[in-house]
C-alpha cells in the first residue's frame, strides 16, 4: 500500500477569533489533530460577523512539498465541486474552497481552508456515548439518512468509497449528512478508480485483492452497500462491528475469512429479523451478489423499516443524554486522514490493552483469568487476546482456559493418535484448517502453535455460541459450546442440549470455569 508521506502535528493552527477567512469570520477553535484544525466561524454581513455558522476545516497544506500541496489542493477542490454538482439534504454542503495569502503570518500562508456546513457531533461521537449492545438512539432515522444520501451518489454516477461512523454528520434539526468526499469518484460505467486508501474497518474484502494500476485500485458502486452493512450492525448494536477482532486489523482479516468460505458470518444476536436480513445482504462476500441490492431499493427498504419501527421504538427506548460539540473524528478526519492510513489504531489497540493488563491486572477484564489461577503465565496474554475476536460474552478467557485444561492440561505437545487430535487445543487438522487463525501473524497457520491453535478456538467457539442462540438454545451456554466442540453444532442441537456421551467432558469444563471465575 502506497501512502503520501506527510508530516504530523498536534499544534493548533490558532487564527484568532475575528480572524478573517473570505466572507467568513472564526469565533472559535471546535478540535484539532494531526492534519490541522477545524474552527467555527460565521459568515460577515455588513463587515460584521452574525450570518450563517459554518465549520471551517484548516489543513496544514504548508508542511507538504509543492507536489504534495498541489495534490491535496486538488482532492480539497474535488470535494467542493462534488458537493455543488451533487446537492441533497443528506450531503454535507462544502461552500467554498480558500487558500490563505497572509505572509504576516507564515504559520497560515498557504494553509487550505474547507468551509462546510457545521454539524452538532458525528455519528462516532454518537457510538462513542451510547451503550454497546443497544441500538443508538434515533438509529432507523439516521440510516435511513444514510441510505437516502448513499442512494442519490450512486444515482448521479458518484461513490462515496469512505462510508464510515466518522464521516456521517448530525447538524441541527435532526439534519443527517453524509461527510468527506476526499475519495469520492466519478463512475466510469460499472467502476471507478480511487488511490489504494481506505479504513480497514469498512472496506469490503475484495478490496485486499483488487489490483493497483497505474490509476489506482478498481472500486465499486457495492464497496458503499458493503459499508452501509457494517455501519448499519454498529448503529443497531451500540457500536460493535459484524467481524470479530480487537483491532481492525483483526476485523478486517476476519471479513476477509468469510469472503473465502473458511469462517461464517456472526451477526449480534440482538438484530431483529428483517435489520439482519438486510445486513445480510449487505455483506454478500463477494461484490457480484451485493450489487444484486440497489442502493435505490435499499433506501427503500430501510424508509419503511424506519416507518414501521419508529412508533415502538419510542414508546421502548428510554432518553439517552449525548454529550454536545464536535469532536475531532467527525471534523478533521475525513480527507487528509483518509489519505494517509496508517497502522496507529492497531499499535494504540495493542498498547492500551498492554497497559491495562499492567496497570488494571488481569482481573479487570470481564471474564479474566485469575491471577492465583493454575493457567500458565506464558498462555495468560494468548488466551486474553484470543477471547477479544469474540464480541459475545459467554466467549471469555475464563471458558477458553476451562476448555483448553480439559482439552491437553494447558500441554502445546499433547496429542491422541487414535482420533488425530494434536497439540494444545486438540485440533484435527483437517477441522482446523477450515478455521485456521493466524494467532500470532507470523504468515502461518499451525495447529501445533498455541497463539494460532487458541485463536482459532476463539472463533469456531463464538461460531458455536451464535448457531446455539439462533437454534433457541440459551441455557447452560458455556456447557452447551464445550460440547459443541468436542462433538458438532449438529449434535448438541439435536439433542437439544449436552449430549450424554459428552457430559463428563463439559462437567470438567464447567468445573474448571468456576475454578477460574470465582
Amino acid at each position: 500500500m502506497t501512502r503520501m508521506n506527510i508530516p504530523h502535528t498536534s499544534t493548533p493552527l490558532d487564527p484568532a477569533p475575528g480572524y478573517r477567512i473570505a466572507e467568513w469570520s472564526v469565533t472559535g477553535l471546535i478540535g484539532s489533530g494531526s492534519w490541522g484544525s477545524v474552527y467555527a466561524a460565521e459568515k460577515v454581513v455588513d463587515s460584521a460577523p452574525g450570518g450563517a455558522a459554518v465549520a471551517i476545516k484548516l489543513l496544514r497544506t504548508d508542511l507538504l512539498t509543492p507536489g504534495q500541496r498541489a495534490s491535496m489542493e486538488e482532492l480539497a477542490r474535488k470535494e467542493a465541486r462534488f458537493s455543488t454538482e451533487a446537492d441533497h439534504p443528506h450531503l454535507v454542503r462544502t461552500h467554498a474552497v480558500v487558500t490563505l495569502r497572509d505572509p504576516e503570518r507564515p504559520e497560515l500562508d498557504g494553509m487550505t481552508a474547507l468551509v462546510m456546513d457545521r454539524a452538532e457531533r458525528s455519528l462516532q461521537d454518537l457510538l462513542a456515548a451510547g451503550r454497546t449492545g443497544r441500538p443508538l438512539p434515533d438509529a432507523e432515522r439516521i440510516l435511513s439518512g444514510v441510505a437516502a444520501g448513499l442512494a442519490h451518489m450512486h444515482t448521479h454516477g458518484w461513490i462515496h468509497a469512505d462510508l464510515k461512523p466518522a464521516n456521517i454528520l448530525l447538524g441541527p434539526e435532526e439534519a443527517v449528512w453524509l461527510a468527506d468526499f476526499g475519495l469520492t469518484v466519478e463512475l466510469e460505467g460499472t467502476h471507478a478508480y480511487v488511490p489504494p486508501l481506505g479504513s480497514l474497518d469498512h472496506v469490503p474484502p475484495e478490496w485486499w485483492s483488487e489490483r493497483t494500476g497505474v490509476r489506482g485500485t478498481t472500486v465499486r458502486k457495492t464497496a458503499d452497500i458493503w459499508a452501509f452493512g457494517v455501519l448499519a450492525h454498529q448503529v443497531l448494536t451500540g457500536g460493535l462491528h459484524p467481524f470479530p477482532g480487537s483491532t481492525a486489523r483483526a476485523r478486517s482479516l476476519a471479513a476477509q475469512a468469510y469472503a473465502n468460505g473458511s469462517a461464517p458470518l456472526r451477526l449480534d444476536d440482538s438484530l431483529e429479523p428483517a435489520w439482519r436480513k438486510l445486513i445480510v445482504e449487505c455483506l454478500a462476500p463477494d461484490h457480484a451478489t451485493r450489487a444484486a441490492l440497489d442502493t435505490g431499493e435499499l433506501s427503500r427498504c430501510v424508509r419503511e423499516l424506519h416507518a414501521e419501527r419508529l412508533p415502538r421504538a419510542l414508546h421502548r427506548r428510554p432518553a439517552v443524554l449525548l454529550a454536545a460539540g464536535l469532536t475531532l473524528c467527525a471534523t478533521v478526519a475525513g480527507l487528509l486522514v483518509a489519505l494517509a492510513p496508517t497502522d496507529d489504531e492497531d499499535t494504540i489497540s495493542r498498547s492500551t490493552s498492554s497497559a491495562t493488563g499492567t496497570a488494571l491486572g488481569d482481573a479487570a477484564l470481564p471474564g479474566a483469568i485469575p491471577a492465583d489461577s493454575d493457567v500458565p503465565v506464558a498462555l495468560r496474554r494468548i488466551i486474553t487476546d484470543a477471547a477479544k475476536r469474540c464480541t459475545d460474552k459467554e466467549v471469555t478467557p475464563a471458558l477458553l482456559a476451562a476448555m483448553l485444561k480439559a482439552e491437553s492440561g494447558f500441554d502445546p505437545k499433547a496429542s491422541r493418535p487414535a482420533t488425530g487430535e494434536h497439540g494444545i487445543a486438540m485440533w484435527t487438522p483437517a477441522v482446523f484448517r477450515a478455521w485456521a487463525v493466524d494467532g500470532d501473524r507470523d504468515g502461518d497457520k499451525d495447529h501445533m502453535s498455541p497463539p494460532d491453535a487458541i485463536a482459532t478456538m476463539s472463533v469456531f467457539t463464538c461460531w458455536l455460541d451464535q448457531r446455539f442462540k439462533q437454534s433457541g438454545l440459551r441455557e447452560n451456554l458455556p456447557g452447551l459450546i464445550a460440547a459443541g466442540y468436542r462433538t458438532s453444532d449438529r449434535t448438541v442441537i439435536e439433542a437439544g442440549g449436552v449430549p450424554e456421551p459428552v457430559q463428563p467432558y463439559v462437567d470438567t469444563v464447567l468445573a474448571n470455569l468456576r475454578d477460574y471465575t470465582r
